[in-house]
């Protein structure tokens, strides 16, 4: 579908749904983030949901300024996905076993490892930068150097709430049955930390003053607020990018240790909650996606359903009305706690039949019906991405 234009905005607010599909809350937020003097433009994806302080599925197009609420706190969440050589009768029997692998390598929810994961010791893992990685941190705000030791120990590890690792098969085509490896997570504690801070911050300058929401506050370019936070935030980008390096090495050692023999195809990563410079109508603009992934022409993304209903690999169409973006996933459509409160155990163990998954009450907010439909929001995207592969998950890791 092509996008509609959000009545009642100084910027352009564009976007990927119907525009009075979107709840209150939301629609309210997006008129707000149009109203800003810094904003060039806005794109709305059909995932579209309200979120703490910026909308979650937009696409914001700032000059000389960036709002590091529409970043969000988990700063560089996103992505990875690797095709194997397996096909589904080469996964073991016992897929309960195979996911306790999983979840005895890869640390979930608050969990950590004992020791700092050395990768050295990580066949398959980049070993470059790690070094002038790690040195950066002390460059970070000075009020996160206790939190190193932490830091470092959560490097490749999960998280919990919508974090995940699944092992999926291929739908249609030549290669149906395909097995393909997959991970959401993000930053971690540090960057949660390192964008509270500089949400703190933001909200204290003179010019964000008067704004129709507090949580919109933006740092100016040529600032030293604007430098320590855009320092801050590619330290926290890479962290979440090497954290999903880590744990996909670590996952496919586990397959391999299930299966024996097994090829692995280059990996996909994609940030889905961050900042990049870009250039569109030769204007240079600082792009913060929250909940949504690049799509540039030819560019490779994933965009995740729910637990009980897969996912799609894409490649971009490179559609400048959306600032050359796509959803990150199907969206929520209904809260955590209204989720608790209308669905329990029953409906997740029903919902998610035929995936190996935790079906107990600690996940029942992460039930597939509190999403939206996923094909729905693929259907409205096509103008922005094209499908590479459809996959099924036959076991789920939740935090």
């Amino acid at each position: 579908m092509a996008f509609t234009p959000l009545p009642g905005t100084r910027a352009p607010v564009r976007v990927w749904t119907d525009p009075y599909a979107i709840e209150p809350q939301a629609a309210r937020q997006l008129r707000n983030i149009g109203a800003l003097p810094w904003v060039e433009g806005v794109a709305v994806m059909p995932d579209v949901h309200f979120g703490k302080g910026a909308t979650v599925g937009s696409v914001i197009a700032m000059r000389q300024a960036v709002s590091p609420a529409a970043v969000g706190v988990d700063i560089g969440c996103g992505m990875s996905a690797v095709r194997t050589s397996l096909t589904a009768a080469d996964l073991p029997d016992d897929l309960a076993g195979l996911r306790s692998a999983i979840e005895a390598a890869i640390p979930v929810g608050f969990a950590k490892h004992d020791d700092p994961v050395d990768p050295r010791r990580v066949r398959g893992l980049e070993q470059r930068g790690w070094a002038d990685f790690w040195a950066g941190f002390a460059t970070l705000d000075e009020r996160v150097a206790p939190l190193e030791g932490r830091a470092r120990q959560q490097l490749g590890t999960l998280g919990g709430g919508n974090h995940f690792i699944e092992v999926c098969l291929e739908s249609g085509g030549p290669d149906a049955g395909r097995v393909w490896l997959m991970l959401h997570s993000g930053s971690r504690n540090i960057g949660k930390e390192l964008a509270e801070r500089h949400m703190g911050i933001a909200r204290r300058l003179p010019h964000n003053a008067g704004l129709p929401d507090r949580d919109l506050a933006v740092f100016l370019a040529g600032t030293r607020e604007m430098a320590a936070y855009r320092r801050d935030l590619w330290w926290a980008q890479e962290y979440a990018r090497r954290n999903r390096a880590v744990m996909l090495a670590l996952l496919c050692g586990v397959v391999r240790d299930a299966v024996g023999q097994v090829g692995f195809d280059e990996p996909i990563s994609c940030h889905h909650n961050y900042v990049a410079e870009e250039t569109y109508d030769g204007v240079d603009v600082l792009v913060t996606r929250k909940g949504a992934i690049r799509a540039g022409a030819g560019d490779l993304g994933i965009i995740p359903g729910s637990m009980g209903t897969g996912s799609y690999v894409v490649r971009g169409r490179g559609n400048p009305d959306a600032y050359c973006s796509a959803s990150h996933g199907a969206g929520r459509r209904m809260s955590r706690g209204q989720a608790k409160r209308t669905y329990g155990t029953a409906d997740l163990v029903a919902q998610t039949a035929g995936v190996e998954c935790r079906k107990d009450a600690g996940v029942v907010d992460e039930i597939p019906a509190a999403y939206k439909d996923i094909t729905q929001v693929m259907a409205q995207q096509e103008d922005l991405v094209e499908v590479v592969a459809h996959l099924k998950q036959v076991v789920c890791v939740k935090g």
